[in-house]
């Protein structure tokens, strides 16, 4: 009876929705609030991406005439459990997740694309002209950036000898210079990030002096408000995962120089899950102020000629790596 309540309260409350939803409300408001002191704006007041929310959920749920109901419907709540679910497969207060097994960052990889083709199902199932030209960018997109991302967090699988982002996440902790052969696809995996969130340069699937609003034109009320939960909790999860994979998770030492004589805790741990995620989302938000929105074409060419490249690059250094250097030891 305990561990059935137990786990309800990991998948409901933490580290599962409750926790994610507030969470990414607060990274959003951190990314619109630094993106807008970067523009010399003042931006948002801290509760205004949740009032945001709230608004959209009391207004009414339009769905337009043509639409293929079911699809159009349910589309939304799906992509949400998609980009909620991978959390609990990724450690947030040590190395151990809540639920780790073999294979496992195969897996999240494959659940966080499930929201893209969510965002397909939508506009094509709209009935509308410009949300199907935004689907359309959308999975075309999806194609493009997935295998770079794949091939920089296969990297730090090959390094650490493991699928499982628990065993990285350790393997990290415990060898924290090999964090830097990681360097290209840690770049490689933020950037595939960016254009998986949809965001400037790479915000083409909705661009709005072009299509509208693009794939989410005709979503309104609590569909358009689950989607837009979608994406926060999407880049928390995207950043809870590269920081844990790439900048050796979320742990600290008893021994280290800056914890010597104190006792790290899981709540110390935690701080540092909080620190390095705000740091991945604050670097998303300098991206999105430095560059302008690129063309689809655009898009596909720096794709496949520099991120799957680089991908490329990173992976024969990863296994050079531990042919050699780990081979000689």
């Amino acid at each position: 009876m305990i561990d059935a309540v137990l786990a309800v309260f990991y998948l409901l409350v933490f580290p599962g929705f409750v926790f994610l939803g507030v969470y990414a409300l607060l990274c959003e408001w951190i990314d619109r609030k630094a993106y807008a002191r970067m523009q010399h704006r003042i931006g948002p007041p801290w509760f205004q991406p949740l009032a945001d929310l709230i608004k959209l959920l009391a207004k009414e749920d339009v769905i337009p005439k043509n639409a293929e109901r079911s699809l159009f419907q349910y589309a939304p709540p799906v992509a949400l459990a998609a980009a909620a679910a991978p959390i609990i497969n990724i450690p947030i207060w040590g190395t151990q997740a809540l639920y780790s097994f073999q294979g496992d960052l195969l897996v999240i990889l494959y659940m966080l694309s499930i929201p893209t083709l969510a965002l397909f199902i939508i506009g094509w199932a709209s009935g509308s002209i410009y949300p199907l030209v935004g689907s359309m960018r959308a999975v075309t997109m999806l194609f493009s950036y997935e295998v770079p991302m794949i091939l920089a967090c296969l990297s730090a699988g090959i390094l650490s000898g493991s699928w499982s982002t628990s065993d990285i996440t350790a393997h990290m902790a415990t060898h924290p210079l090999e964090m830097l052969v990681l360097i290209p696809g840690f770049v490689v995996a933020l950037f595939a990030l960016q254009a998986k969130l949809e965001r400037t340069p790479f915000d083409i699937p909705h661009a709005e002096t072009e299509i509208v609003g693009g794939t989410l034109t005709e979503c309104s009320g609590k569909k358009l408000a689950v989607m837009r939960l979608t994406g926060d909790i999407l880049m928390l999860v995207g950043a809870t995962l590269f920081a844990a994979i790439f900048l050796g998770g979320f742990v600290l030492q008893n021994g280290s120089f800056i914890f010597s004589g104190y006792d790290v805790t899981p709540l110390t741990n935690f701080g540092f899950y909080l620190i390095k995620t705000l740091l991945i989302v604050f670097i998303l938000a300098t991206i999105k102020t430095l560059f302008a929105r690129l063309r689809i074409d655009q898009m596909v060419n720096f794709s496949w000629k520099y991120l799957a490249l680089a991908g490329v690059f990173q992976l024969f250094i990863a296994l050079g790596f531990v042919s050699g250097v780990k081979g000689v030891a």
